[in-house]
Order: C-alpha cells, then structure tokens, then sequence
C-alpha cells in the first residue's frame, strides 16, 4: 500500500538509494566548522520538519496497514550497501523522504489504532516531547555529581509515581526504600535477581552457585528465564510450577511451598520468585501476598513483574492488587505500556536499596566522586541501582507525562480501555459461536471460536482458530491480533491500549472477526457434506 503523500518532505530534495540518483536539491546554507554539527538554527529549521512530519504519520496512521505484508531482504534491496561517504545536497529532507516512502509501508505500526496484538506502547504528545527534551538536553545522569538535578527529579517520580499506583510506603524513598527508572522489565528482574543471587551467597558461600534454584509459573515471562541464565543460575534450576485454568491460570501458593521444599530437601537452596501481575498471554494475576507468606521461611527473594497491569493501580478498583506488593523486595512496572509515557520507560522499587547497591555498585573512582556539595549527604548515584553506567534521563519524559496529564488523566486513560474491552468481552459472550477462554481482568479478551462437533469439535478447534487469526490478520484494513496457547488450548489475544483506539475501531475488528469466522464455517461445513 502507498504510504500517505502528505507527510511533510521538501519536493525539491532528493532521494539516493540504489538504483538512483540524487535529483538537485536545495542548497543547505554550509556552517562553521565546529558549530554544524548542532546550530540552533538549524536544529529549529529541521525539528520543525520532523514535527511536521511525525504529526502528520499520527493523523493518517489509520491509512497503513497495521502490519505491513513484506518478506524479509525487502529493505536491505532499496538502500545501498555503504554509508555515504559525503552528505547529500538536502540530505536531512532526503532521509525523512526515505523514512517516508521506504521505511514506513514496512513498519509494524505500533500506533495504530487497530493494533490489538501486543500490550500496548503507548504514546502521549507530553511523552514524545518529553523524550525530545531529554535527547536534546543529552545528560548522563549516572551519579548525583554528573547531573544532580537529573538524579534528584528521578527520585521524585519514582516517589510520584509509586504513591499514585497506592504502592506500599517501604516501597518508596520516602518509606525507606525507593525506585529507579531502566528500559524494560526485563533490566529490573536481572537487577533484582543479581542482588538476591549476591545476599544468598554471603550467607552460605560464593562456591554454592550451582544450588540455587529460582521459581515462576508457567505464564511467566520468557525474561525471568533469560535473567536466571545470565546471573549463573543452572537451566536445570529454574522451577515453572504449572498453573491450571480452573485457577485462571495463577501460579498456586501450595504448588510454590511443595516445590521449594522438595528443593530443600534434595539440598538445593531456594533463591528467587518472579511472581506476575498481568501475564502476557492471558492477565493473569499471581496471589502475591500468599507467594510472599510461602517464600519467606526459606529466605527467597520475591518480584513482582507488574509490567502491563500495573498501570491498573492507578484506579483505586485496583487498589488490592497492589496491597499484596508490600511483602515483596522488588516490583517494576512499564509506564510506556498504558500511562503514555513512550518507549523505553520501566519504574522498579526495592524495599532496600542498599541490596541492591551492594550486588551492583563499583568502586568509586575519583572522578565520580560527589564532591564537597555532597558531603554530609547520603547521595543516590543511579549507575549503583542496575547494570548500566551511561544511562537516560528518563526522569524528564515522565515527570512531564505526570505534570501535563495529572493522575486523574492517567485514571480516565486506562478506564477508557478497560470500557473497550468490557464490551469487546460482552460481544463474544453474546455470540454463542464464540467463547471467552479466560477471565478479562484488564484490558486483554482472549477468545476462540468453538469448533461444531460434527466439524470435528476439540480436535479441530486449535487448527480453527489458528486460521481465523491468519485470516483475520489478513485483512488489509486491519485490525491485527495475537494468539496464546495455554493449557493446550489456541486462543486469540485482543489487547485494547492504544493511545488512538476508539470505541468504533474495537467494533470494526469484532465484525471483521466474526465475518471470517463465518466465511471458515462455511468452508468446513461443505468440505464436510462432500466428505459425508
């Protein structure tokens, strides 16, 4: 499909890439040398056009294909194979051209309205510019001492943010414990992780590595089991205790407590729980007070990876979720999933820092010191809370996502969703075709057609739904789904989050589902009476 012709690029550029030529272009005014690389004025005269640019994508997003039907090599052919050696003539308008015509009919676009198949990204203008500020201001907040006011305005947002997710006080700086701002959930469960890993082998000796286990369910995030790998925990001593529908799919306090003794028992030591607010293939929702209550006579460290639905505390119908997280050490969340703060943006609080700085601090060298201003003062120097020494400043983006939407915005934000999928679910329901294959908690339905028992009933039904969803995701107007296949069952994952989705776009893609899923009946039932 045809990108939009009216995002904004300069006629008069032109575009090199294989193949072509460079069409003469309009002479860029050559600066001094040393100021080229960032003059204001040239920085204003170009920003405007990347503004132009970007506003123009989010007001016809909706003409693009949700996800884009290319194979792979189809850009590596359009673009040379070098670098150019000199810029040019109008290369900034040229590059937007090709972003433009090349890159963007092959994105999947994450902002699409009609995106359901992921949590979302979301996106706010208070958040992209905010992202541009910090790109702009370019800080390397590391330690007080490199960007003091960078590190003291992530102090506050973690604490802003934390109190208005109703997370327990230990949990923030003002309790004693505080928070931090990584990439991803993925960076806050390795962080957490190691420092546990670092506290158990003080205990019973640094050449016990290989008897430490670590405990999820099986609906835990692939993540855990990468950061178990990276922080030396044997394959072999990660425990996914399995989890049941009839307990929509949460990770059983019995089950944990049985596993961890047999553990013990075999002469293992019990080392970490990622417990999990929100799985990715269906919400669902470990009791985490009761995992807290299991792990503790064994000393285990607990996580709770509130990635996607933490956000959710933020309405107080949520509240009791987050209760729970006040026997944890450790709790991340991604406010770039559903509070419009933009990739990349994850919050992690721990009840005692100091674990943390111990398993992942370096030896001050003099030029990191704080300096005369700090002294007296216990000083936070972020590059001792995770793995990373250069770091974002994260702080900026979300402390303007807070300021510019206020947590009664951020409320009405993620109820608006949960309406969608409320009446997404209803709509299923009302359909006696379908059935809702586990309990809508947030803003996540997980379906599936059921198969007629002449047609072949159970035995056909995860091939059925299989290709319903191809054919859905086939539709070159949208919407696009994923799938989950829990307890042996296929299902298709509706994700409403999108900054742009409307209640109208969450019933076009129900009609687009029922629509091919009758064309699908219809194609078996007379495949059927011929083979009868």
């Amino acid at each position: 499909m045809a990108p939009p012709s009216h995002c904004p690029v300069d006629a008069n550029n032109g575009v090199h890439h294989n193949g072509g030529s460079a069409v003469p272009a309009e002479t860029e005014t050559p600066l001094p040398q040393g100021s080229q690389h960032l003059d204001a004025e040239e920085f204003r005269r170009q920003g405007h056009q990347v503004v132009d640019f970007i506003a123009d994508y989010y007001a016809s997003i909706g003409d693009y294909p949700v996800h884009p039907n290319v194979t792979p090599g189809f850009l590596r052919r359009q673009l040379p194979a070098e670098a150019p050696s000199r810029p040019e003539p109008g290369a900034f308008a040229a590059a937007l051209r090709d972003v433009r015509d090349l890159v963007l009919p092959g994105m999947t676009h994450w902002q699409s309205p009609r995106h359901f198949a992921h949590f979302p990204a979301s996106s706010s203008t208070a958040g992209a510019l905010g992202e541009a500020l910090a790109a702009g201001i370019n800080a390397v907040p590391f330690t007080w001492a490199a960007s003091p006011a960078a590190t003291e305005l992530e102090m506050v947002v973690v604490d802003w943010l934390g109190k208005a997710l109703h997370l327990p006080e230990p949990l923030l700086f003002c309790g004693g414990g505080g928070g931090t701002l990584l990439g991803t959930s993925c960076e806050a469960i390795l962080c957490a992780l190691v420092a546990a890993r670092e506290r158990k082998l003080a205990e019973i000796g640094s050449r016990r590595i290989g008897d430490l286990v670590v405990y999820c369910s099986d609906q835990t995030h692939f993540a855990f089991r990468k950061a178990a790998r990276i922080a030396g925990i044997h394959r072999d001593n990660c425990r996914e205790v399995a989890t049941r529908r009839a307990d929509a799919f949460a990770l059983s306090p019995a089950e944990l407590r049985a596993a961890m003794q047999r553990d013990v028992d075999a002469g293992l030591v019990p080392l970490f729980l990622c417990a999990t607010v929100g799985t990715t293939q269906t919400t669902a929702v470990d009791p985490v007070r009761e995992l807290c209550a299991a792990a503790a006579p064994h000393g285990v460290w607990v996580h709770v990876d509130a990635a996607y639905a933490g956000a959710a505390f933020i309405c107080p119908e949520f509240r009791h979720l987050a209760d729970g997280v006040g026997a944890a050490d450790s709790v991340s969340t991604n406010p770039h999933k559903w509070l419009l703060a933009n990739n990349d943006c994850c919050a992690m609080w721990v009840r005692r820092p100091a674990l943390l700085t111990a398993a992942l601090g370096t030896e001050q060298e003099y030029i990191l010191k704080a300096g005369a201003a700090a002294e007296g003062h216990d000083v936070v120097d972020y590059k001792d809370w995770s793995m990373a020494l250069t770091r974002r400043f994260r702080a900026l983006k979300l402390w303007l996502v807070l300021r510019c939407h206020g947590v009664e915005g951020l409320r009405d934000h993620v109820r608006g969703h949960l309406r969608m999928a409320a009446l997404l679910e209803g709509m299923v329901r009302a359909d006696a075709r379908f059935e809702v294959t586990a309990p809508r908690q947030f803003a996540l339905v997980c379906f599936r057609l059921r198969s007629p028992e002449k047609l072949g009933g159970e035995k056909t039904a995860n091939k059925l739904n299989r290709r319903l969803l191809e054919e859905v995701n086939a539709t070159s107007s949208g919407p696009y789904m994923s799938s989950a296949k829990v307890g042996g069952m296929y299902m298709l994952r509706c994700a409403i989050g999108s900054t742009l989705t409307e209640e109208r776009h969450v019933r076009e893609a129900w009609k687009v589902v029922q629509d091919r899923a009758a064309s699908l009946l219809r194609k078996m039932e007379i495949v059927y009476s011929v083979l009868a």
